[in-house]
């Protein structure tokens, strides 16, 4: 199971759209210098973000990205379904009764799998844009004490 680069740049892009405190739209272009993630990279990210409704884009010598909605209200999970991702962690169809093994039964280990998906996929749904800057503030504040 691993979620791959696609979905981990995806909110770490939005999360430094959201830490960055201004008014005015993001230059992908910083992002990317910000992040250490190619430009051409964020520009596919970006574009279903944009079609997800999650940021809008302006156009300009100050155009740029802005996000559509505030931090709290932009769960991970719709993050990451924007760009396509989904955490599975079984090979099998869950409403199947053939197992990821082949064989007509699962296996005996499918359960466990499937609820550490079930976790998973629960955190992203719970937390949001809001939760990740909290934890950048917090932690810059404890490395200034």
């Amino acid at each position: 199971m691993k979620l791959t680069s696609k979905g981990r740049y995806a909110v770490m892009a939005m999360a430094d759209l959201a830490n960055t405190n201004t008014n005015e739209p993001i230059n992908l272009t910083e992002i990317s210098l910000r992040q250490g993630i190619s430009i051409s990279f964020l520009e596919q990210i970006f574009l279903k973000l944009k079609k997800n409704n999650l940021v809008e884009s302006s156009r300009g010598p100050s155009g740029g990205y802005s996000l559509t909605k505030s931090p709290e209200e932009i769960k991970l999970s719709s993050i990451i379904k924007a760009v396509n991702e989904e955490v599975k962690t079984v090979g099998c169809k869950k409403e199947s009764k053939k197992g990821c093994n082949g064989k007509s039964i699962k296996c005996i280990t499918h359960d466990l799998w499937d609820d550490l998906e079930t976790h998973i996929n629960n955190f992203f749904e719970k937390n949001t844009l809001k939760d990740i800057i909290y934890r950048i503030k917090n932690k810059q504040q404890k490395e200034i004490n």
